[in-house]
């Protein structure tokens, strides 16, 4: 011992002492119960597991006076009741072997933290019965426990009231923010949670006033997305392509928002795990992977997936607030994700999002007319004229349009984006379709066909190389080394042939053509830290596609050239046959479509 220990008296030295119930609870429910919105998730996970078809949620004061969760699950015995409330006590853990599973859970949570947490700090009763008992509640104020006493309560299920939350910790309140803040983060649990479950009727209520009201829906695929629309809109069903994939027993279902109908951020992207809404960086990045091609780095897709996969596959218990989770195989969940991504999107071809002409729709506005002045024209009744309007050469400018015949047949299929009728400012082809018209951006339009064009020769011919004169030798840490040697076959593919150069450094002999001359060790290192970020790079790629992406756009069909119908009908015919000819390589839509009812309503005719 330390003759600085030796000489501290007994008064200095801090005794390590075992902390007492009350505050060990306070302590848990900090982790668990940061503010209302957590308390709502973890009552309305409990009803969720505990067999619920419909759940009422209502809070009051932003949930800080009042929280209610009933629900109409198989409800509680009052010796579980008594349990409930106690740390650890829990009846969603399985047990295999006569011991504690940890690696296999199915239900939502499991900690056996949450209600004895809330407890700790707020005034909690909880009244349950069971469909062949009778009701009983338990009150927990501030950790002191009193019951369960019986109680009337109809039905069967659990009733769970929380009042005065964290008036047992003051400096809590303190950090709540204002009600609307707190409103609206329990409205995304809420949200989040019917979203997983469609089968569950969802009610939510705040101060007084019903902000949600959810019917339950089938859990099958047109189910969920009549529940994602009423989530998140009538226009993302309308904008959404269908997701379904299976890879190693890893299921992966759910609805992708067409590249057209994007997003400033990323908060309309969510994922789904075995029923479970999570935040996760891995969905981010393989939705950026999956949609690089078709937007701006500064926009995002809408999108939900529902991923299902063996309760061994993926670990639950790596969040407090059982937000986050892990994969066994983060690499088959990304590829999965990517795949399944890509593929809906190719599917849908040339499509655009409805949103666009909607958008177009909504700009047209009723205009005035340039000034003009006024003729006298006599009438037949005396005394009165009628004015009719002169217009001066030097007040109409009309740009010209090239009008093209129109083909004396019909065409003898149809023509989603019908017969090219006129290009006008040299730049935008107007087609009629069977029932509307097409307004086509034939610069953008064109951009994505050769762009399509030069990554299909891509991928059928590999990647060009450029041997380097003098091979580069490139410093890096053995880890690094090792990640980038592991993936050596991947980046040849590519075009970046590279070899390990002893311990702490690679060699790079060749490089992508396409990328002409480019800092080998800027893209090593970023590679790398691609690989150890995410497990798998994506850099190399990204700029040999935006390599691509510019070459097309500067081979592309100009704005302000001259085309002939048999030169636009050609561009309309091949924007058909081009997956993603629906945006350009910037996600800037290529052509909007105005129904013919659309264009009827413009001028009143409906």
């Amino acid at each position: 011992m330390s003759a600085k220990l030796r000489g501290m008296s007994a008064e200095s030295r801090t005794i390590i002492r075992k902390l007492d119930e009350s505050t060990i609870n306070r302590i848990a429910a900090g982790e668990v119960v940061e503010r209302p919105a957590s308390a709502v998730k973890e009552l309305v996970e409990n009803a969720l597991d505990a067999g619920a078809r419909r759940i009422e949620i209502a809070t009051s004061n932003g949930g800080a006076d009042f929280i209610l969760v009933e629900d109409d699950g198989h409800g509680m015995e009052p010796r579980e009741l008594r349990l409930a409330v106690e740390r650890h006590a829990t009846s969603k853990l399985p047990v295999a072997d006569g011991e504690d599973d940890l690696s296999r859970i199915a239900t939502l949570g499991f900690r056996g933290e949450a209600l004895p947490s809330i407890g700790a700090v707020a005034r909690l009763s909880i009244a349950s019965r069971t469909p062949e008992g009778e009701a009983h509640e338990i009150r927990v104020q501030g950790g002191d426990v009193r019951g369960p006493a019986p109680c009337a309560f109809g039905g069967h299920g659990t009733r769970v009231e929380v009042r005065e939350l964290f008036y047992a910790t003051p400096a809590r309140l303190k950090f709540l923010k204002s009600s609307r803040s707190e409103d609206l983060a329990t409205l995304d649990v809420v949200k989040r949670l019917a979203m997983a479950r469609a089968d569950v009727a969802f009610a939510l209520t705040m101060d007084g006033r019903r902000v949600l009201s959810l019917e339950a829906q089938s859990d099958l695929l047109d189910g969920r997305l009549k529940r994602l629309a009423q989530i998140m809109g009538r226009d993302f069903a309308d904008n959404a392509v269908p997701i379904v994939a299976e890879r190693e027993g890893v299921r992966i279902g759910g609805f992708a928002g067409l590249p057209t109908y994007n997003r400033a951020n990323s908060a309309m992207q969510f994922l789904i795990v075995n029923g479970r809404p999570v935040r996760d960086r891995l969905l981010i990045g393989a939705v950026r992977g999956a949609y690089a091609d078709y937007l701006a780095h500064d926009r995002y897709p809408a999108l939900a997936l529902f991923l299902d996969c063996d309760t061994a596959f993926v670990d639950v218990n790596v969040h407090p607030a059982k937000t986050e989770v892990r994969f066994r195989d983060a690499g088959l969940v990304r590829g999965l994700i990517v795949s399944s991504l890509k593929s809906a999107l190719h599917e849908a071809g040339h499509r655009t999002s409805n949103t666009v002409s909607g958008d177009a729709l909504a700009a047209l506005r009723t205009q005035a007319l340039p000034h003009m002045q006024y003729a006298p024209v006599g009438f037949s009744d005396p005394g009165r004229e009628y004015r009719a309007p002169l217009f001066p050469r030097d007040e109409i400018q009309v740009s010209a349009a090239r009008l093209e015949q129109t083909p004396d047949a019909p065409p003898a299929e149809p023509l989603p984006l019908g017969v090219a009728r006129a290009q006008v400012h040299e730049n935008y082809i107007v087609a009629q379709t069977d029932n509307g018209i097409v307004i086509v951006d034939q610069h953008a339009a064109h951009e994505r066909i050769v762009y399509e064009r030069m990554k299909k020769g891509l991928a059928n011919g590999g990647v060009a190389r450029q041997p380097l004169l003098i091979p580069e030798v490139v410093s890096l840490d053995p880890a690094e080394v090792a990640r980038l040697a592991a993936r050596a076959g991947e980046f040849a593919e590519l075009g970046l042939v590279l070899e390990p150069f002893g311990p702490d450094a690679a060699m790079v002999r060749e490089t992508p053509a396409m990328l002409g001359q480019i800092d080998v060790p800027a893209l090593l290192r970023d590679l790398a830290d691609e690989l150890a970020e995410t497990g798998a790079a994506t850099s190399l790629k990204e700029r040999l596609d935006h390599v691509a992406a510019t070459l097309a756009c500067h081979t592309s069909v100009r704005s302000g050239r001259r085309l002939n119908a048999e030169e636009m009908n050609a561009l309309l015919r091949e924007m058909e046959a081009t997956p993603h000819s629906g945006q350009c390589n910037h996600g800037r839509p290529t052509y909007v479509e105005l129904k013919l009812t659309d264009i009827e309503r413009l001028f009143g005719r409906r």
